[in-house]
Order: structure tokens, then C-alpha cells, then sequence
């Protein structure tokens, strides 16, 4: 193989290998307080105790890094004596306008929520970004509203 050939491919090699270590990992812990904005719960006919809802929620994220995100989503639920899947659309924007969007599924159970999220898009720092995430509910007094412990583990692309 020429030399310059050689030289050539140790370029392009060495542009994919910094190419891939820009490209990052960043796990985003935080706190999150939510509350039904416009939530319908329909009882099922016939079937004791059996409820569907769905509609818009808001929330407020509060990351362990310092920063704060509003949280827009929908969500829904099929409970059965308060147990049961929950899934739903989530958008955190932060406050220099970045996003996060995920779909996130999880469960009720014996009043405890748990779920996980799949990131689908992201703007500004978080353009492009996928990955995953986890949530949990924390007890609370508050009635009307819910607290969770959450975690995203956001992947964006090399610039």
C-alpha cells in the first residue's frame, strides 16, 4: 500500500474515532412535581372499580445539576382498583430553550408509580438526543399533586 494511502486511512480513521468520542453520555437526575391540568377519568360499565384517564398534565423538574425544566405532557392510565399500565408523552424544556421529549410507560401499584422513558427527540443542547430514563413516585401529603425522583440518560450525537 502507497505511504500517502496509508497516511489517508490513518486520517479517516483518527476524524470517526474523535468524531465518536464527541458524541456523549449524560445522565440528568431530578426531582419532579406534577399536576393534572385538563385529566378526564371515565369509570368503565360494569366492571367494579375499573377507570380510563387521560388528558394534559404539567410539571416542574428540578435537576440535580442547578438548572430547572418545565414539563408539558399527556398522559394516560387504564386502572383497575388504582393498579395498572399508565404511558404518556413528555416535553421538559429547560430554561435556554433546550428539550427533551420521551414517551414514557410504567404502572400503578398499590399507589406507587414506577416507569421508564425512551428520549425520542431533543432541541438545542439536546438536538437529536435519544436514550433512557427511569421514574418513581415519592409519598407526599399533597393531595392533587405528584412527586417523583427521575433520571434520564440522554445520548447526543458528535457535532
Amino acid at each position: 500500500m502507497p505511504k500517502s494511502l496509508a497516511v489517508f486511512l490513518s486520517g479517516v480513521a483518527l476524524v470517526f474515532v474523535a468524531s465518536t468520542a464527541l458524541a456523549g453520555e449524560q445522565v440528568l437526575e431530578f426531582k419532579l412535581v406534577t399536576k393534572p391540568i385538563d385529566y378526564k377519568v371515565t369509570e368503565a360499565a360494569n366492571i367494579e372499580g375499573q377507570v380510563v384517564g387521560s388528558g394534559k398534565m404539567f410539571g416542574v423538574a428540578f435537576f440535580k445539576d442547578g438548572r430547572t425544566a418545565v414539563k408539558d405532557f399527556v398522559a394516560s392510565a387504564d386502572l383497575l382498583k388504582g393498579s395498572g399500565p399508565i404511558y404518556g408523552y413528555s416535553t421538559y424544556t429547560f430554561e435556554d430553550g433546550s428539550s427533551i421529549t420521551a414517551r414514557y410507560a410504567g404502572s400503578v401499584k398499590e399507589g406507587r408509580t414506577k416507569g421508564e422513558y425512551t428520549i425520542l427527540s431533543g432541541t438545542g443542547a439536546y438536538a437529536n438526543a435519544t436514550g433512557t430514563g427511569s421514574f418513581e413516585s415519592v409519598p407526599t401529603a399533597f393531595k392533587g399533586a405528584g412527586l417523583y425522583d427521575g433520571k434520564f440518560v440522554v445520548k447526543t450525537p458528535g457535532s
